[in-house]
């Protein structure tokens, strides 16, 4: 096994993790509410949508494009990525977007007035913005997952077309945001969820297991459906010689 290959594969995801937490919490920090222009609600799931889109076109060849636990997770379910690379991976997301976020508060906190808040991290109960409770938060993180997932996975498989691959995922993320902020501000992603976190401490650092705990649950469920559900359907000898798409799923 190449570990530098692996190093370089890691360096990725923090670059592309970093990246999706800068630009995707970044603007509900910096410019959601800001007066009279703020992005609100649809601007920031179209931030999220698009720092995918962006960087699954500019480190997917080199790593896969996972930026998130959750897809590593799932693809190791799904038999399409292996699990002596789980924790680099991993590891490389959260850390990604633990200085994004401390690189977020350094831009923040320049701004006389500032306060931490809730900084973009997720919450239930008292701290989700529509109030829902564990309950709801709990199986909205799993469903939208496991949704989110089995979109990946069959957007990269050897039967699906490459080039979009990348549009199909930061829609589909995109999507997952506006039908969810207001449940749990949006998670479906444990790295996303540590980086916030990590800065409000408190709440935000109690409540962290169901972020982790639901989106990899999820994950796992998508990828074990898409592996049972792809066995049982007959592929056209013409897909069998298909690589996967290099996008969002590194080779073995």
């Amino acid at each position: 096994m190449d570990r530098s290959n692996l190093f370089l594969k890691a360096g990725a995801e923090f670059i592309g993790t970093f990246w999706l937490v800068l630009c995707g919490c970044g603007s509900a920090i910096l410019a959601a509410q800001y007066p009279d222009v703020g992005i609100g609600l649809h601007g920031v799931a179209l931030a999220f949508g698009l720092s995918v889109l962006t960087m699954a076109f500019a480190v997917g060849p080199v790593s896969g494009a996972h930026l998130n636990p959750a897809v590593s997770v799932g693809l190791f379910a799904a038999g399409r990525f292996p699990g002596r690379d789980l924790l680099p991976y991993v590891a490389a997301q959260v850390l990604g977007a633990i200085v994004a976020s401390l690189c977020l508060y350094f831009i923040a906190s320049g701004q006389p007035l500032f306060e931490v808040g809730t900084f973009a991290a997720n919450g239930y109960g008292a701290h989700s913005p529509g109030g829902y409770g564990l309950a709801a938060g709990f199986f909205t993180e799993l469903l939208f997952t496991f949704m989110f997932l089995f979109i990946i996975i069959g957007a990269t498989g050897g039967r699906a077309s490459a080039a979009f691959a990348p549009l199909a995922i930061g829609f589909a993320l995109t999507l997952v945001h506006l039908v969810t902020i207001p449940v749990t501000n949006t998670s479906v992603n444990p790295a996303r969820s540590t980086g916030p976190a990590f800065i409000v401490g408190g709440w935000a650092m109690a409540q962290l297991w169901l972020f982790w705990l639901a989106p990899l649950l999820g994950a796992a469920i998508a990828g074990y459906a898409y592996r049972y559900l792809s066995s049982r359907t007959e592929v056209p000898e013409a897909a069998k010689t298909l690589n996967p798409s290099p996008t969002l799923s590194p080779q073995h």
